[in-house]
Formats: structure tokens, sequence, C-alpha cells
């Protein structure tokens, strides 16, 4: 709508459009949505939500059925399928529910956002899960990282995070049976390794990187940085640290629109946590701090600068409790292929100022930004879920004031293993971490890991090329 304003004579006249019409992203209320659809002539509507796998689940309807208050429901078994589209076994507290019931899909206003690369004009909504009868449902993604963000809010407290997402790039790959290759840049070179922070890196996907930028913008998603990585054809975006729900949001954004760009230029996109051999894998790495509600200050920094009680016992949590949510950070089987000794990717918990061979790295900032980098997650982890553990994980150190070791001056990645080396071994700790059960919620718990389990039996089914290879005629 326009809005009007009053000359000197006291009659009215037209203005611009209202800010919320021009804004990329995100309104107040029904009507506010109802006017920004019709402004940009919205033909359809993506109502969507993250399932366990961080996959946009939902429907598509018409913009004008969207704004007449219709109800959207999906199955709940929906969000109880593994990444291969199977069902878990009943057991370890998990029960499958025999009616399948409707989840109900309650729109979040606040995220509403064009879909830049649909050629009909077409917008997206991140939704919430609920039941029929209005509670949230506990085991959704985005509800675990909400029931952890009200336990600080509880401390009057409130965490500040930012993420680093790095993904390759590389040829199409219709067949499973076939290694992941590096694509071709504008150079007319397959890209190799040994890139990081190579501005000619960058440069020779300049086009990609641009529809990446375009696309961005056009849902009010900003980007702090981007650089090439070690690996071959290995990129990251940085975002700017802000709200958890609505950095878990962006990545979750940030992921459809990374692939969407990609496949625009005739390759794929992949946050596979090691999709290469002998390359570098890709980690989703979180920058957390905690800051007065009231104030805004940050909680880590005492007025005089030093380090709190509370920094401390944030990293002592996270020391203490992060190998107990690993299966949350690195999800698959995949995953651990990462995770190995003497590389970027920690298999430890210990802690050091600006030392990257430690899990927990403690940036050189100012006592006002004074943060806690995990180092421990693969961007193939849904977002919702690895700052909801990693944070769960802080505020357990600071609710029983657990104290860290002393700061790690030298490499700690070469020798020390302390984290769960395989999928099942982490399930398993998981199961048993009753405290970190009571902030996550039961209903989550028993519910991912059956998933995880029931994913850990179908790889199992699968014959590796290593075993043809090694065993075939060998044994």
């Amino acid at each position: 709508m326009l809005k009007k304003k009053k000359n000197s004579n006291g009659k009215s006249q037209q203005k611009g459009p209202a800010p919320y019409l021009l804004s990329p992203r995100g309104v107040k209320d029904w009507k506010q949505a109802t006017e920004w659809l019709a402004w940009r002539g919205i033909e359809d509507i993506e109502c969507i939500t993250p399932d366990q796998a961080g996959i946009a689940r939902g429907k598509m309807m018409p913009a004008k059925k969207f704004i007449s208050n219709t109800s959207l429901a999906l199955p709940s078994a929906v969000f109880l399928t593994t990444i291969s589209g199977e069902y878990p076994e009943d057991g370890h507290g998990f029960v499958y529910p025999e009616d399948d019931g409707d989840l109900k899909l309650v729109p979040d206003l606040n995220t509403l956002a064009v879909v830049p690369w649909e050629s009909d004009p077409t917008a997206q909504v991140i939704c919430d899960l609920a039941r029929q009868d209005g509670r949230a449902v506990e085991y959704s993604p985005r509800n675990v990282l909400r029931r952890v963000m009200r336990k600080y809010a509880e401390l009057g407290m409130k965490p500040i995070v930012a993420p680093e997402i790095e993904f390759y790039l590389v040829h199409k790959n219709p067949d499973p049976d076939y290694p992941l290759t590096p694509p071709v840049g504008r150079s007319g070179r397959p890209i190799g390794g040994g890139q990081g922070y190579s501005i000619a890196g960058v440069n020779e996907f300049d086009e990609l990187i641009d529809d990446i930028y375009h696309f961005s913008e056009a849902q009010g998603l900003e980007i702090d940085t981007l650089i090439h990585e070690e690996g071959a054809g290995q990129l990251e975006i940085n975002l700017r640290h802000g709200d958890p729900i609505e950095l878990a949001d962006q990545v979750f954004m940030f992921k459809r629109t990374i692939r969407e760009a990609a496949l625009k230029h005739d390759i794929y996109a992949t946050f596979m946590a090691k999709p290469i051999q002998d390359q570098p894998g890709s980690a989703m790495h979180i920058h957390q701090s905690i800051v007065d509600a009231k104030t805004g200050q940050n909680v880590f920094s005492n007025p005089d600068g030093s380090e709190s009680e509370t920094f401390r016992h944030f990293i002592g949590g996270l020391q203490k409790h992060i190998p107990n949510a690993l299966v949350m950070l690195a999800p698959y089987v995949n995953s651990y292929r990462r995770l190995t000794q003497s590389a970027a990717a920690p298999v430890n918990t210990r802690w050091g100022y600006d030392n990257r061979t430690a899990a927990f790295r403690v940036p050189i900032s100012d006592p006002s930004a004074r943060r806690v980098e995990n180092r421990i997650p693969s961007s193939d982890a849904n977002p919702y879920l690895a700052l909801a553990a990693s944070l769960a994980c802080g505020l357990l150190g600071i609710l029983n004031r657990i104290e860290p070791d002393a700061p790690a001056t030298k490499t700690v990645n070469e020798d020390l293993i302390e984290l769960p080396r395989g999928l099942l071994e982490a399930v398993a700790l998981f199961e048993q971490d009753k405290q970190l059960h009571e902030i996550l919620g039961e209903s989550f718990v028993t519910t991912f890991a059956a998933i995880k389990r029931m994913e850990f039996e179908t790889f199992m089914r699968v014959i590796s090329p290593w075993e043809r290879e090694y065993l075939l005629l060998n044994v």
C-alpha cells in the first residue's frame, strides 16, 4: 500500500510504498503478508520446514489460497524417516506412532521471502510444526533449538552465533558408483587443490558466485565473506552474527540457494562432510557468544575486560558434553571420514587461543566480541540441530559450573582422539547423557537416535569399492 502525508495546505498526497513492502524478507502479520505478496505479483507459495536431515519438506499452493486462512498439514511420518526414506524400528525408548497423524504447518511470517530462481513469481515461508491441538512438536529441529533458547532465557541470557559453511562444487554425477570430481572453471581447466584464500580460485566461478549473491540479496540473506578453501572447488561462506533461530534459518535457506545457483551452471554443490577422497572435509564452524538479555553485554567478559566465569564454564561444558552430542554435529557415516587426525577437523576436546588444531578455538578479539568457535560440526549437519547441540553443551557447563582444562598451546590434533570414531558409537553416547536429554527433550533424543541407527543399518547393506578391491580375490 502507499502511505499518505499532508502537504502545506493540509491535503493528503501520496508517498512511497510502505517500508515492509520493500523489505526482501519478513512481514509482521497476515495483512502485511497479503499486501507484500500482491505488491510483487506472487503466484505461488512454498510452505517449507526442515526435517531431521535439514531437507525442506512442505507444500506449494497458490498465493490466494495461502492468505485465505487455509489449514496446512503433513503426515508425521515425513519427519520420522531416514535420509534414504526408510522408517526406524521401535526400541531404545522410540515407538513409531501407529496413527501416523497429521502435523500442522504454522507459517513464520518473519521468514517470508521470494524464491529468486523460479521462473514464475514464487515466494517461500518457513513453517513451524504443531500438533492438531496447537502443541509444538518437540522433536522438530526448529523447536529443539527454540527449546534450548528458552533455557538460556530463563537465566536472563541470549546466545549469539555466526556459522561458517564450507561446501564443494563438483561435476554432475548421476551415477553414485563413480567418485566425485572437481568442476572446470572459467579457465577451462579442472580445479586443483591448495587454493586456500586464493582470489583466482574464487574468480574461476565468478558467474556462479554472482548468482549466489543475487539470489541471497533477493531473499534478504546477508553474506559476510566468501572465500576459496583448501579443497579442489571448495568454497566457504561466512554469515553475520545474530540470533540462533534466524541464523539457522539462513543456513537452511543458503543451502537451497547455493544448490540452485550451481545447477543453473550445470554443476552440483554438495555439503557432504567428505565428498572427495584425499581432499579436505567440509565443516560448519560455529562462533558462539552469550549476551545479557537486558543489557546486551557479552557475559563472556567481565566489566574490566577479563574472561568471566561464564566463559570458562561454557568451554567446560563443551569439553564434557560434545562427545555425547557428536551425532547432532556429525550425523552420517560419511561425517566421520572428515574427523581424522592431523587435519583441520579436530578429533579432540581441547581448547586454545587462536589454535585451529583444538576443537574449541577462542579467536583473538576485543572483550566485547569474546567468543568460542566450535570447529567440530560438519557441513552436512542440520543447522538447527548443530546449533542446539553446541549451545546445549555450553549451557550445561554454565549450569554445572564445569571448569575447562588448561588451554592448548601447541598442536593437539595428531595423537589425541577424544571423540567417537563412528556413527553407532556416537549414538550410544548420545543416548546415555541424561543431562543433555533434559535440555534437548526426550522425544527428540529417542527419535533422532532411532533414525541414525536405521541409517547405519542401511549403509551396511552397501558393498564398497574398497571391499571389492582388497577382499574379492585375496580372502
